[in-house]
């Protein structure tokens, strides 16, 4: 099958020279990429959040092969809703879905399980596709919606997300796809946000998990940055970077009710 596009057009251009435009916009031709194993980046409107995403992806040597983890907004399918058949159409063209590493992941992790539906209306992994496709034409998409998952089952998913990705011939960057602080002030937002980051930074999966669940943090994504910190460690991880932080009220002028993003490189 071929999944078309949610939120083309809301969310980012819905026209391919005006998409291509606005992503470049967003990307820094003096950066000098390197390779990381994964990247923590926001998912909101692209004029909220694409300048974290860009500032991102440009210091990032974007491989082939990309799993991109994203929260299940919708409600609806799997805990752990993987796609690995056809692909997903973006205003920029028909983007394959990774049958090999999708196969691989699915044989190692139970709770993992084939579900479009997860996906159908889900803008969190969305919006992360154009930049990738700008950066790398020939990309493998491996999309991972998740939900409602323990501590103890996002460590087994980046467990297994490392050994699916050591099984391949090649690198694989993991992305993580959250925005923090939904709906408080700045100020607020940026204390909260600074307990989540710190986690982030000492490369901390449980430290991150806990610290959300017990100071109430309403970071949308924090589940796949678990994930993604569980599977970087399993690949030798030994640094993180925080890129950007910034948000919506830089935008509205507003700073009463924000919603904050940020970005983050870990090798």
């Amino acid at each position: 099958m071929s999944r078309a596009p949610a939120v083309a057009g809301r969310f980012y251009p819905g026209q391919a020279d005006e998409l291509q435009a606005t992503v470049r916009q967003y990307l820094d031709p003096k950066a000098r990429p390197q390779p990381a194993l994964a990247v923590v980046c926001p998912h909101a409107g692209y004029m909220f959040s694409a300048s974290v995403v860009g500032k991102v992806l440009s210091r990032v040597e974007v491989p082939r092969r990309v799993v991109v983890m994203g929260p299940n907004h919708q409600g609806l399918g799997e805990k752990a809703a993987l796609m690995t058949r056809g692909s997903w159409r973006t205003p920029l063209g028909e983007v394959r879905l990774d049958a090999e590493l999708g196969g691989e992941l699915l044989s190692r992790n139970a709770l993992v399980r084939e579900d479009d539906l997860a996906h159908q209306y889900e803008h969190s992994l969305e919006v992360q596709v154009p930049f990738l496709q700008v950066l790398r034409p020939d990309l493998l998409l491996t999309p991972l919606c998740l939900s409602m998952l323990s501590y103890e089952q996002c460590e087994q998913l980046g467990h297994d997300l490392a050994g699916a990705v050591k099984a391949m011939d090649g690198p694989v960057l993991i992305m993580a796809s959250t925005d923090m602080t939904h709906y408080e002030s700045a100020q607020s937002a940026a204390a909260k946000d600074k307990l989540a980051l710190q986690q982030i930074l000492a490369l901390n999966p449980q430290g991150l998990y806990n610290t959300v669940a017990t100071r109430r943090i309403s970071m949308c994504g924090f589940l796949p940055t678990t994930v993604a910190l569980a599977a970087a460690l399993g690949l030798g991880a030994t640094s993180a970077e925080l890129v950007a932080y910034t948000n919506s009220g830089e935008v509205t002028g507003d700073d009463d009710q924000v919603v904050a993003y940020a970005g983050l490189i870990i090798k």
